[in-house]
């Protein structure tokens, strides 16, 4: 029978859930309370929370599809990050915070509807952010743009100057 704490539990997870976009599951093994206390403050710079779930709760709140797909990583210590639309920002959240303080082991992630292992989220983490690549995209567009608008006022500003120098030709002549 379950108790009304554990129903609480899995009420608060199946919010986070359905806010989540994306979710990491660590191993938070070593981790001192502390430790977890700045983890957490390191993800929230970026909007995404951090908790330490019971595997059996987790799985009653996250349904079954979530579930059969997260179940091989569900074993152990777990501790979840739920995170937004930008998957890379907890990732490097968690890079960084293993290089300055201690190393989290990542178990899996599930990134966009699929599950992936630790190696891909290691990858995520050294991508730049979101923003950073549309700057570049942005940037890559309005470069060849930028290039044309050069050549195009090039041809004018040459034109004004033949046009200048006919006058003072003119005017030297009638002078």
């Amino acid at each position: 029978m379950p108790t009304a704490k554990k129903e609480s539990a899995v009420a608060d997870l199946r919010e986070r859930l359905a806010d989540a976009k994306n979710l990491i599951l660590t191993d938070y093994t070593g981790l001192t309370v502390a430790e977890i206390k700045r983890l957490r403050t390191e993800l929230r710079k970026d909007g995404n929370t951090y908790a330490v779930v019971k595997n059996t709760l987790f799985r009653i709140a996250a349904g079954d599809e979530l579930a059969a797909a997260l179940e091989t990583f569900l074993a152990g210590p777990t501790g979840v990050v739920f995170a937004g639309e930008d998957p890379v920002a907890p990732a490097k959240a968690l890079k960084t915070f293993g290089d300055s303080v201690r190393a989290v082991n990542v178990k899996a992630a599930y990134i966009d509807g699929k599950v992936v292992d630790a190696k891909q989220v290691a990858v995520l983490a050294s991508l730049p952010s979101k923003q950073e690549l549309l700057a570049k995209l942005v940037g890559s567009l309005s470069s060849p743009l930028r290039g044309l608008v050069t050549v195009l006022s090039g041809n004018q500003s040459g034109l004004v100057r033949v046009l200048n120098a006919i006058r003072e030709q003119k005017n030297v002549a009638v002078a």
